[in-house]
């Protein structure tokens, strides 16, 4: 990248203080959020859920919320207030680690005024020590990866490096090797043709702020298209920036090659929550503007190509519809109570868990996990001082242990990590039990079931000897790949098969938010059919991006 060299001399000579580590995170922030999608694309499995650079950006959001306002010049004070925001904001597994990462570099620096190369390398040892400990089974080929080289590299090169800028920059060429070199170590990866997706955030959030040093734009995305099914608009709701009271949605196949980076570029002064997807030959274009913009990405879109679809919607409104459609009766809790707390991806799920005796749901899962501040808060006003959380979600595991870690009341986390599994283990709740031993129960319980998800593939790729076509249906059966298809049903009946559904006694179909229930029944129907002599039930789930999520007990 070319480089400001006056800027960088100045830099070089400045004290990077409290205020100047701000900057830093802000910078690290902007390119992380502009190439978001770039992170979420980086999807081992080709399902429509890729959500890992949507989860740091939005861990890392939390962090700069907390700093925005402060004026200290002290360093330390200045991270330690960036690892709180981040830990509270943390969603998902790779939020969790990057606040944990966080968490190590403010402990590295938090008796310093400002930041020098010794503190600059001890800060990054001190990530990697506090990353690695706060995961219980750390695998090679992930972020943790990344940080572990970055410290490597800059205990190396101390002696020979002049500045703390000259440090980062040994950062980020470590990030950027150590990123590539992830599928050799996790042959997962290799299989998926991808690199890590949080060991490239975090290179992202570096290089943020190495570019921010040098000058460079931190507006324009390296790259930002991802296939049309991949595309999470129910997500972006999460993202809702004041003043943005409109989203707009454009279909349309460009007359020419799309520019992206001039395209973008453009979108960027009109609105925010841009994202772009691709399908055969067209695009779709999605936007939160403020009212008075609402038809400038349209008249703009249709400059450059032909126009086949358009939606506009009043986020206010759907904000609003969503709030009133999560009105759902709770189980009332009295002091000394077991209170259950479960994430949940979709109302009909919600409202089942309810009826099974929930005291609080947590909406997410699949592309929307919730941040540990989020899981925090349904429970800490509970009237009871004993808690389990159902995270349903092998993405939320940490988060929910997170929580666990910053309050004062008893928590058991249940490592549930399907809806089937959440939803069996509450048939074991015993209210007035004893904390461990209904959590023990429940944790046993989750293993009595087998659980299946059909989705759409969002790209070509073979992984454990499944060869999957972009487009194609598929079905992932405890949360491997299982089989891919041409149509849902014909998914759904070689999933059972599969998962030997003749063996079992009941099979449970929580259709999605795009299934109808009629079309819901007409499956369950081609089921009980094949199988007779087993009970076949229909519920609404509402979950989003998966047809179907299926219980098999």
């Amino acid at each position: 990248m070319p480089i400001n060299s006056t800027r960088v001399e100045k830099l070089r000579k400045k004290k990077i203080d409290g205020l100047a580590l701000k900057k830093l995170i802000d910078a690290g922030l902007t390119w992380l959020r502009t190439n978001k999608e770039n992170v979420n694309s980086l999807n081992v499995f080709p399902v429509p859920d890729g959500d890992t650079g949507t989860n740091m950006t939005l861990t890392l959001q939390s962090a700069w919320n907390e700093i925005k306002d402060l004026g200290t010049h002290n360093l330390g004070e200045m991270a330690a207030a960036v690892s709180k925001g981040a830990l509270m904001g943390a969603r998902g597994n790779s939020g969790v680690i990057s606040s944990q990462i966080l968490r190590g570099f403010s402990r590295g620096v938090h008796d310093k005024a400002v930041l020098d190369v010794e503190t600059l390398v001890k800060a990054f040892a001190e990530a990697r020590d506090t990353a690695y400990k706060g995961v219980g089974r750390p695998v090679e080929g992930t972020i943790l990866t990344v940080i572990k080289e970055i410290a490597i590299a800059t205990e190396a090169a101390l002696g020979s490096v002049k500045d703390a800028v000259e440090m980062l920059e040994v950062a980020v060429k470590a990030a950027d090797e150590a990123v590539k070199n992830t599928p050799e170590l996790l042959p997962v990866l290799k299989q998926a043709g991808v690199v890590d997706a949080g060991g490239k955030g975090l290179f992202f959030i570096l290089e943020g702020m190495l570019r921010h040093v040098y000058g460079e734009s931190l507006e324009t995305p390296t790259m930002a298209v991802q296939a049309l099914s991949a595309m999470n608009l129910q997500g972006a709701l999460e993202e809702v920036e004041e003043g943005q009271d409109y989203e707009v949605v454009v279909d349309f196949v460009p007359t020419g090659e799309l520019d992206l980076g001039l395209f973008y570029g453009r979108l960027e002064e009109m609105g925010t929550s841009i994202q772009v997807g691709e399908g055969e030959g067209m695009y779709r274009m999605h936007i939160h503007v403020p009212t008075e913009n609402r038809y400038v990405p349209i008249d703009y879109v249709m400059g450059i190509g032909t126009v086949t679809k358009v939606a506009i919607e009043n986020l206010l409104a759907q904000m609003d519809d969503i709030q009133k459609s999560a009105q759902i009766k709770f189980a009332a809790v009295e002091p000394g109570q077991i209170a259950v707390v479960v994430v949940s991806p979709g109302a009909g799920l919600s409202r089942i868990f309810a009826s099974l005796g929930v005291a609080a749901v947590v909406a997410g899962g699949q592309s929307m996990n919730p941040s540990t501040q989020d899981i925090l808060s349904s429970f800490e006003n509970l009237p009871t001082d004993k808690v389990i959380i159902l995270p349903n979600n092998k993405n939320i595991i940490l988060a929910a242990n997170q929580a666990k870690e910053v309050t004062v009341k008893q928590v058991e986390v249940v490592p549930t990590r399907t809806v089937p599994q959440g939803l069996t283990a509450m048939l074991s709740l015993i209210p007035d039990g004893e904390l461990a031993s209904v959590a023990e129960k429940m944790t046993k319980a989750m293993t009595t079931v087998k659980t299946g998800e059909i989705t759409i593939a969002t790209r070509t790729v073979e992984i454990d000897g499944v060869s999957v076509k972009d487009g194609q249906v598929i079905a992932l059966l405890d949360g491997k790949l299982a089989l891919a298809a041409e149509s849902v049903e014909q998914t759904v009946m070689d999933l059972l098969e599969k998962a030997e559904a003749d063996q079992h006694e009941l099979i449970t179909l929580f259709y999605g938010e795009g299934l109808s229930h009629s079309e819901a029944n007409r499956i369950a129907d081609l089921i009980r059919r094949k199988y007779s002599s087993l009970e076949i039930e229909v519920q609404e789930g509402g979950q989003p991006h998966y047809q179907f999520i299926i219980s098999i007990e």
